[in-house]
């Protein structure tokens, strides 16, 4: 089984400065490649692949002999993943490659040839940088992503192979369903409740103030970095703290239950509204789910996604009836069939985990069974069968 691990390290100020190096020369030689993709393709019609930039290095390394101040292979390794990137972007998974900027994060990547310490890692030309290795790691290493935030801390994300077989998934146990949404963060159909930390609201006045004197900065000085750095230093607080959040919800639900079914969410789309796009883009439900997913399969419980047009708010879970419409400020509604009053969140719940145990019942993970999930209303065909969830 892969596994990853992400350390913290303490470089030294000699190691700072051959780290420095490196993230500049392979920004250089992603920028290279990129721009020689794009000159070829608008002469020729014809792309290039990541072999014909690696073919280069070598004559590169001869003009430009700082590249040689780098690990070869991390040389190698920015063609691969560039030659990724394309991929990427033709089988519709990504957006266009884009040059990279010596301001923000900045990333190495070592496919071999590093070795993990007790309480440091060895690097290839760089030697022996302190860590702080907080778990085991048992098996092959694979690669090691080096990177650095815009608050100057470095980490190492350490990729392995545990020797371990996947366990087998098995259905048996506790079923829940998860809602996700804006006032409470997370809603379960056993009736527990996870309210929003709204970690921005929390630190906008410091963000703010911290905001206003970087704007007072004259550009290029040494106070105007100074106080980047600071205003980096309030958004990365805000960041590990939604992940820290996101990590132990994800792992409470994961531990007390077997099977969990959730919304596939178009949070892209969602994204377009400009009422709701800020605190959606704070939230955090992709990575959340992303979490649930991973940490399911690991430990050999089921996790499936109903799909995104099932109508699970405006469903009673009772009697199966459902309503036309449900606007977003209606938090609580009566069933006009058999009159049972529902919590919104909580009967959306219900109906996700009873719609992803049918989906396992019926042996597929398809789109979701109901009645007018896609309304005709803009001349589109139905994607779904008109019946009542079963």
């Amino acid at each position: 089984m892969l596994k990853a691990v992400k350390v913290r390290l303490y470089p030294n100020k000699q190691q700072k400065q051959s780290l420095e190096q490196s993230f500049g020369n392979c920004r250089w030689l992603w920028n290279y490649g990129l721009n020689l993709m794009n000159q070829t393709y608008k002469e020729t019609g014809k792309g290039l692949s990541s072999y014909d930039i690696k073919k280069q290095i070598p004559s590169l390394k001869q003009e430009y002999e700082w590249l040689k101040l780098t690990y070869s292979q991390c040389l190698q390794q920015v063609c691969t993943n560039l030659g990724t990137a394309f991929n990427n972007f033709f089988e519709k998974r990504a957006r266009y490659p884009r040059f990279k900027s010596k301001h923000g994060k900045q990333s190495i990547q070592y496919p071999q040839n590093v070795k993990v310490l007790e309480n440091a890692l060895k690097l290839p030309k760089i030697g022996e940088v302190k860590a702080v290795v907080h778990r085991p790691i048992e098996g092959k290493l694979k690669t090691v992503t080096v990177t650095k935030n815009r608050c100057d801390q470095y980490f190492a994300s350490i990729l392995f192979e545990d020797g371990k077989p996947n366990p087998d998934s098995s259905t048996e146990g506790k079923a829940v369903g998860v809602d996700l949404g804006l006032n409470h963060f997370a809603v379960t159909s056993d009736g527990s409740k996870f309210d929003n930390p709204r970690w921005i609201a929390k630190h906008e006045r410091n963000l703010k103030r911290k905001q206003q004197d970087l704007s007072r900065k004259q550009k290029g000085s040494n106070n105007r970095n100074k106080a980047r750095k600071k205003v980096a230093k309030v958004h990365n607080k805000v960041a590990c703290c939604r992940e820290d959040f996101l990590h132990k919800l994800s792992r409470r639900i994961v531990d007390e239950n077997q099977v969990i079914c959730v919304e596939n969410l178009n949070v892209k789309g969602m994204l377009k509204n400009p009422n709701l796009a800020e605190a959606i883009g704070q939230v955090g439900w992709e990575m959340f789910l992303t979490m649930l997913k991973y940490k399911a399969e690991q430990e050999g419980k089921v996790y499936i996604e109903v799909d995104r047009f099932f109508p699970s708010s405006k469903t009673c879970n009772v009697c199966l009836n459902q309503i036309d419409r449900l606007s977003l400020d209606v938090r609580n509604w009566t069933c006009s069939h058999c009159g049972t009053s529902h919590d919104r969140d909580l009967n959306a719940a219900i109906n996700l985990r009873e719609e992803g145990l049918r989906l396992l019942t019926c042996g597929t993970r398809g789109q979701a069974y109901c009645r007018d999930v896609r309304p005709n209303r803009r001349g589109r065909k139905k994607s779904t069968i008109g019946q009542s969830v079963g």
